[in-house]
Formats: C-alpha cells, sequence, structure tokens
C-alpha cells in the first residue's frame, strides 16, 4: 500500500470483514500480475481481481488522454472505467447479490449503472474538483496548466452529478462535507474521518537509533502532484534558509516514482529514496516531519502516522486541511515559506519544544485508531442498507469496487 488512499481503503475493508461477508473487486492495468492477484486474496477471501490489459506505456496513456479530451467525462474517470468491470457490476445489481456497493474514489464511479437496484454508497477520498483546481493554479508548466483547467473544468460538472447519482456519499473530513454540501444536500453526505493504525507507529515513537545529523522527513507518493509541487516548493523556497541556520541537517523525501521536479534536488543534504520497504525506520529517526503541501484534497494520513510516531509536525494550512488539528499545541501551521522555514528551524534547535509537540500529537492520534473508524463506516453502510430494506438490521454482504 503505497497511497493514503490504498491505506484508508484497506483498513476500512479489514475491520469491516471481520463482521460481515465482504467482496472486494479490485482492477489494474498492464500485464497479468499473479503475484499481486494472490497477495489480494490472502488479505480477502473471495476478491475479484481483473486485468484489464490497457498498456501503461506514457505514449498508450498519452493517446488515451487525447482521445478523451472530447469527452465530457474527466479523463481522471474515464481511465479507470472498465466495460469487464462494468459488466459485472450490473449483473450483480439486477440479481441483488449484495445488501450494499461501494465505490471506492469518485475514479470508479462510471463503472455502476446510471440507475441502480443496489444501495450505493459513494465513498469520497477527496473533492476532486476542488483538487483539480488547485492543481491548475499552481502548475509551472502551461500546456499542463491548460489541461488541468480542462480537467477541473470537466470535474466540477461530473461530480456534482456523481455525488447526486448515488444513496449515499462519505466524506474523509467536514471540510470536505461542506464543499460537497454545495453540490448535493448535506443530509446525503457522512464524514468517516482519517484514521492510523495505532499500534504499528506508536512502537517507533521517540528519537530513534539516529546520531547523525538531524533529519527533517517529507512522505508520500512522489508521483502525486500534490507531493510533487510541495517538495519542489520546499526544496527551493524553504530549505535553503533552514540549511544556512542548521547547516548539517538532511531532508529525505521518501516515497515511490519520484519524478525529475524532485529527483533534480537531490544533493549531500537532500536524499531522495524512492520506494522503502518500510517508512517505519524514517518515522522512527525523523527530528521533523513536513507537510509543505499548496494543492491537494481529502486529509492526509501521512500526518496522523507521524503523530502517531510522536513526531513534531510543521504544515501548510491545506497539508493539514480536514483534521482535528490544533495549531501550536499538536503541529505547527505556516502557509508562506519565510514562516515554515523559521518553524522548522526552531524545533531542530530546540529540543524539549519538539519533544513536547511530539507528545501532544501522539495523544491526538490516540483518539484515530481504525478500529474506532472502522464502527462508523460500518454503521453508514448499515443504515444505506436498511433504507432500502427496512427489516434488514445489519450489513450483511457488502461489495466494494476499487480501481
Amino acid at each position: 500500500m503505497d497511497t493514503g488512499g490504498k491505506i484508508r481503503s484497506y483498513n476500512l475493508l479489514k475491520h469491516l470483514r471481520s463482521r460481515n461477508e465482504v467482496t472486494l473487486v479490485t482492477y489494474y492495468d498492464g500485464p497479468a500480475d499473479k503475484e499481486y492477484e494472490e497477495k489480494i486474496t490472502q488479505q480477502f477471501p473471495g476478491a475479484v481481481t481483473v486485468n484489464t490489459g490497457y498498456s501503461v506505456t506514457t505514449f498508450r496513456q498519452t493517446l488515451r488522454y487525447f482521445r478523451n479530451v472530447p469527452s465530457t467525462s474527466p479523463y481522471a474517470v474515464a481511465k479507470f472505467t472498465s466495460p469487464q468491470i462494468q459488466k459485472l457490476i450490473s449483473e450483480w445489481d439486477r440479481e441483488r447479490r449484495f445488501d450494499v456497493f461501494v465505490c471506492d474514489f469518485l475514479s470508479a464511479s462510471l463503472n455502476f449503472p446510471t440507475t441502480l437496484n443496489t444501495p450505493t454508497v459513494l465513498l469520497q477520498h477527496n473533492v476532486e474538483s476542488a483538487l483539480w483546481e488547485r492543481q491548475a493554479a499552481h502548475e509551472p508548466n502551461l500546456p499542463k496548466r491548460l489541461a488541468f483547467k480542462l480537467e477541473a473544468a470537466k470535474m466540477t460538472r461530473y461530480e456534482h452529478q456523481a455525488v447526486n447519482r448515488f444513496q449515499h456519499v462519505i466524506a474523509v473530513s467536514e471540510h470536505d462535507k461542506d464543499l460537497m454540501s454545495k453540490m448535493t444536500a448535506p443530509s446525503r453526505i457522512s464524514v468517516v474521518p482519517t484514521g492510523v493504525d495505532l499500534a504499528n507507529y506508536a512502537a517507533v515513537a521517540g528519537e530513534g537509533h539516529n546520531d547523525g545529523p538531524p533529519q527533517v522527513l517529507f512522505l508520500g507518493s512522489m508521483d502525486w502532484e500534490a507531493n510533487i509541487d510541495g517538495v519542489d516548493y520546499f526544496c527551493r523556497e524553504v530549505w535553503p534558509a533552514v540549511r544556512a541556520a542548521v547547516p548539517d541537517a538532511k531532508f529525505l523525501v521518501v516515497g515511490r516514482n519520484p519524478s525529475p521536479r524532485v529527483t533534480r534536488w537531490s544533493s549531500d543534504s537532500v536524499e531522495i529514496t524512492g520506494r522503502v520497504e518500510s517508512v517505519l525506520p524514517y518515522l522512527r529517526d525523523a527530528a521533523v516531519f513536513v507537510v509543505p503541501l499548496r494543492i491537494g484534497g481529502g486529509t492526509r494520513l501521512k500526518i496522523y502516522e507521524a503523530m502517531a510516531a510522536g513526531k513534531a509536525v510543521v504544515s501548510t494550512t491545506i497539508g493539514a486541511e480536514g483534521l482535528d488539528i490544533h495549531d501550536g499545541k499538536d503541529i505547527l501551521l505556516a502557509d508562506d515559506e519565510a514562516t515554515f522555514a523559521k518553524l522548522v528551524i526552531e524545533l531542530l534547535v530546540n529540543h524539549d519544544k519538539r519533544k513536547q509537540l511530539g507528545a501532544e500529537a501522539a495523544r491526538l492520534a490516540a483518539r484515530y485508531d481504525w478500529p474506532i473508524i472502522a464502527i462508523e463506516f460500518e454503521r453508514i453502510l448499515a443504515e444505506a442498507a436498511k433504507d432500502q430494506n427496512s427489516e434488514r438490521e445489519s450489513v450483511n454482504e457488502v461489495t466494494t469496487v476499487n480501481a
């Protein structure tokens, strides 16, 4: 699991299946990957995995994008639409095989019939239209900025229709619910907040075993535009001031598939790791955790993970958007480069303040353990099923479609 959305989906499914019958439908492009399919079925027995056969080469993906330009559907949705999955879901819907469907991510939504017999809940990990608008605003490359603006316009229209097409919508924060309440009735939206695997991350709490230079850590998928922009911004506008004040400090960027905009910053003070087996050793040894995001949506699982590990976190307001955080108590927020650098420097040189902030962060994260969060998710699905059939007392059979 190498993205926040996958981590969220995995933990919700894991706890949901402990008390319910769950069928996971997952599909992927490129060549068949038997190892992946075996791992999925080991984790979720009865899972249905579909290899779409679509090519993942840059040329083929670019061709698919340009073919989709005349379409009213956003490319970010169209590229995750599969005839095989559409047929499967339509058959199951006609048969009323399940008590409730979960459409996991807006990107999977075109796989569901326009008219549904089965109660269906849309799990919105982001407000996609807001995400694309922010990406367009901060993209330095003109052709890409124009493409993002086109995608944002399409997404705004499509998302408005989609959140009204499904029986119920789950947002991951009150902030996202407020944004979607402009698209549909607030009563149709529930909030299931971001959680954290408390035992896993609390196990590395503390200062770790790093006897070398103090480490500043960024964690995230480095092929995700919001993370690319954030790291590029931090290295360009923030890191020089931090480095001048704390000359031996190191900045570690940990995450899969770093783009050229990120790898170009690699130096004696900036390490770009790429994919790693586990992020836990990096969290353990970090002095300060940074989230310098200027675009994005949903909630940032990485912040609660860092907090559960007892780390002092410095973030932009957008980076911590939607989280139950308290500036100055369990996190520090800064939206300009000078303030951001000042806060990072202060934490690097002030051990007591760093320790106090990390302790408060750990206390906050403890309230969001995944088993607690999953109970609310299950309750919402049960309500959706009961709305269709008042005699049902709980969710018995659930199918989740995940791109």
